[in-house]
């Protein structure tokens, strides 16, 4: 099934895949549905996977406002009100894991396990060199990506593909704007799976605080594992985070994570 629900001045752009337990799945930047299909394929098998198109991306037309974690978080908590669902997984693949960390923080009472992979809490935990290459995108760099996959999917499926120079500076604009979501994280009460390549863009140092926030690392699990936090850390080996959301080894963290009582 594929829909749109009219959310907050957005025409918000969904796919409904499979039967079982509600999954709101989230694709990277300058991603979409198509994108993430592969996972949607695996994840679908005994789920109800909703895929999402977020704002200004795949077939989700743009709005005048800017591209921000907390608008889309409230657009996904819309969606979830929108199909009638009282509570949903969340899993979302960088700039859609920010979208759903925050989703979970402003609307904690609709997500009932988060799946966050490779993103940041803090817009310091990236690579000093990711973010360099994200504030020199200009309007050259548009053009020279138009050679890329994403671009070529992009122009597909969007409705206005004069729109993918908009979209690149409004990721460089959310990406050039501070953040520190440390004490909103901590106070994260949702069950939450931390997933990482062991070859990603962000700082190895700040995995391991991401993960300290959500109670993990504390102490000794102990024999019988009654010390383990309901919280979990991946970091899957061989990867990057180009390639980590086509991964059989995500997929299957991820299942198993959900599947968890």
């Amino acid at each position: 099934m594929n829909a749109y629900a009219n959310l907050n001045g957005l025409n918000l752009y969904y796919e409904i895949h499979g039967e079982g337990t509600p999954l709101i799945l989230l694709h990277g930047g300058l991603g979409s549905t198509e994108m993430s299909s592969p996972m949607t394929k695996t994840l679908s098998q005994g789920r109800r996977v909703i895929a999402v198109d977020l704002q200004a991306h795949g077939r989700t037309a743009d709005i005048d406002r800017p591209i921000r974690y907390e608008a889309m978080g409230d657009d996904i908590a819309g969606l979830i009100a929108h199909l009638g669902i009282e509570q949903a997984d969340l899993m979302g693949y960088s700039l859609g894991a920010g979208v759903a960390l925050r989703t979970a923080i402003q609307h904690p009472a609709v997500v009932r396990k988060l799946v966050v992979v490779s993103t940041t809490f803090r817009r310091d935990g990236w690579y000093p060199e990711i973010m360099a290459a994200v504030s020199r995108m200009d309007a050259a760099s548009a053009e020279s990506m138009k050679q890329s996959p994403l671009y070529k999917v992009y122009a597909r499926v969007a409705p206005r593909p004069k729109d993918w120079p908009v979209l690149l500076f409004k990721l460089r604009d959310l990406l050039a704007n501070d953040y520190d979501w440390s004490k909103e994280v901590a106070a994260i009460q949702t069950p939450t799976l931390l997933v990482f390549a062991d070859a990603d863009s962000i700082l190895p140092a700040h995995i391991v605080e991401f993960y300290s926030l959500l109670g993990g690392g504390k102490r000794d699990a102990g024999w019988d594992g009654s010390g383990m936090p309901q919280s979990q850390l991946a970091i899957l080996p061989g990867l990057t985070h180009y390639n980590i959301p086509s991964s059989p080894l995500l997929h299957a963290v991820a299942s198993s994570f959900l599947d968890r009582p």
